[in-house]
């Protein structure tokens, strides 16, 4: 009789030296290993792999460990998630499958030729091969899904030839929406569907408008919405904490606020230390008088998440010569190209406005002062532009006013980023050193639409102690700057007396120095009404 063995139940287990030997009977060649169910799955399978390893992804022959020597067999065969999803769908992270070594270079083999094999990576580049096991491959049938950035899309594009011929449909997801009636549902759904998942308080009226203005903010769109979800759901956490903190029944605005208060110092260490060395006096900020070729410019700061804005003097030196206009900071190396390309079309704008007929014979220096890192951008364009006016006309600039917006050689205001952060940058500023009424900034007009601002800094300008003076050409600029009437070219082709245009160049202009505190009358001076600086959140939400 054949076998008898495995039928016979023995007394005692074979050892040797002591340790016992495991046996095991013919029953095994009888056994099934199911590598991948997916009875229970109604439709296609779509696997979602969130650790895209080698094993996780391709599967794996596991093995044991048996007086010292590692042993395996048909039922330690593992399947990964690209035979789990076969027939279906997988999702995976690009950049985790470009990190992980092997997977790369294994996937795209599996679906350019349609099939796939269980095996160690190290079998597959021969470099160990510790399993007799040789399962034999097994047909292809699925759809991978690679979610990542834009920019690992376009190396792929640019250096895989096999990418584009496997990849071949790209979507795109949109960071934003239009806000309209259905996108003001969803999204407190969406609120309402965090809350009862996470067993969170739910939110007033209050906090889904204050909720959403977040939203808009991230996105600096007073008609738009952001579909950062992540972090839509984090400020939800942070606002039920502190609501929790009081005992509270529901979120308020007042919890979302103290959240994203909270939230901003946690990471504005740096802030805080600038805006000390500013109200210290060991960074030059004027607030107030005027200056002549002195221009407070805006700039942001970011680092991580976070960003801010903080003003930095513009100074500019004008004299008799030929050399144009020399950007101290790029004689210095440390002017970047889209902020050279900015200062080349204030040449532009001076010589097609006041050059037309006569050469001019100007020289002028610009640079931003205490400025010791490299400088980009092109938003400080139209600020050293106010610069060079003034002192060519030696007419003094209120220092109490920021400038941003970059500008063409037609001296049109283009739009820039960072509106918010620069406007609260220099309105901490002056509220430090004490808002005096006649303070504010100068931005785009275009920009307005972009205005998403803190509670405080709308407070200010409602009560009249800041303004914002939206502006669409340096004419209009200059007038708010100096006071004075810009002036139109006439007929003849020269400007008025007494305005800014009509002095600049003139000898006599030149040679006259007015008072820093000289300010004529203001001129058509206009300033951005506070309904503008933030969307209305007042329709009812259901």
């Amino acid at each position: 009789m054949e076998n008898v063995d495995d039928f016979l139940r023995a007394q005692e287990e074979p050892s040797f030296l002591g340790v016992k030997i495991p046996t095991g009977g013919s029953f095994m060649k009888y056994e099934v290993n199911v590598v991948v169910d997916n009875s229970h799955i109604k439709g296609a399978p779509v696997i979602m792999e969130t650790n895209p390893t080698y094993s996780n992804m391709f599967g794996r022959v596991e093995k044991k460990a048996q007086l010292g020597a590692l042993i395996t067999d048909f039922t330690k065969i593992k399947a990964g998630s690209v035979l789990k999803a076969n027939g279906g769908y997988l999702v995976v992270d690009a950049e985790g499958v470009l990190r992980s070594p092997f997977v790369w270079d294994t996937l795209k083999r599996n679906l350019r030729n349609k099939e796939t094999k269980i095996e160690e990576a190290a079998e597959q580049y021969a470099f160990l091969s510790s399993s007799a096991l040789r399962p034999m491959p097994i047909p292809l049938d699925i759809k991978v899904i690679m979610i990542g950035r834009g920019e690992i899309f376009d190396l792929l594009h640019l250096y895989d030839e096999n990418f584009k011929k496997i990849f071949k449909v790209r979507a795109d997801f949109d960071y934003e929406t239009r806000i309209d009636d259905k996108a003001v549902t969803q999204c407190a759904r969406f609120i309402c569907k965090i809350c009862n998942e996470e067993k969170l308080r739910h939110c007033d009226r209050s906090a889904i408008a204050a909720i959403m203005e977040y939203g808009s903010r991230l996105v600096a769109d007073q008609e738009k919405l952001s579909l950062q979800f992540g972090k839509i759901a984090n400020l939800l956490r942070e606002a039920d904490f502190w609501a929790k903190a009081e005992k509270s029944t529901y979120v308020t605005r007042k919890y979302v606020e103290k959240a994203l208060e909270e939230k901003e110092y946690r990471s504005n260490l740096m802030e805080r230390k600038i805006q000390e060395m500013i109200e210290r006096g060991t960074i030059y900020i004027d607030t107030d008088g005027g200056k002549i070729g002195q221009v407070n410019a805006l700039s942001v700061y970011a680092y991580g998440e976070f960003s801010f804005g903080k003003p930095s003097r513009i100074t500019a030196q004008t004299f008799m010569g030929n050399k144009g206009i020399v950007n101290i900071e790029r004689e210095a190396k440390l002017s970047g190209k889209t902020h050279d390309k900015g200062v080349l079309i204030l040449s532009g704008y001076l010589g097609g406005k006041y050059g037309g007929s006569i050469p001019l014979s100007l020289s002028a220096t610009l640079t931003f002062e205490q400025s010791y890192s490299f400088v980009e951008g092109d938003s400080a364009s139209s600020t050293e532009l106010f610069a060079i006016l003034s002192s060519l006309s030696e007419l003094p600039i209120k220092q109490g006013i920021a400038v941003t917006g970059s500008v063409n050689q037609r001296g049109e205001i283009q739009p820039i980023g960072g509106v918010n952060q620069k406007i609260e940058g220099f309105f901490e500023v002056c509220q430090a050193k004490g808002l005096t009424g006649e303070q504010g900034v100068i931005i785009p007009q275009s920009n307005v639409k972009n205005l998403m601002l803190k509670t405080r800094v709308i407070e200010a300008v409602r009560e009249g102690k800041f303004h914002i003076y939206p502006i669409s050409t340096i004419d209009k600029g200059m007038e708010i700057l100096t006071s004075t009437e810009a002036g139109e070219r006439g007929k003849d082709g020269s400007f008025p007396e007494n305005t800014v245009n009509g002095r600049d160049f003139l000898p006599e202009a030149m040679m006259t120095v007015l008072p820093l505190n000289f300010f004529p009358p203001l001129v058509r001076m206009e300033k951005i009404s506070p309904s503008l600086l933030n969307f209305s959140t007042s329709s009812p939400i259901s």
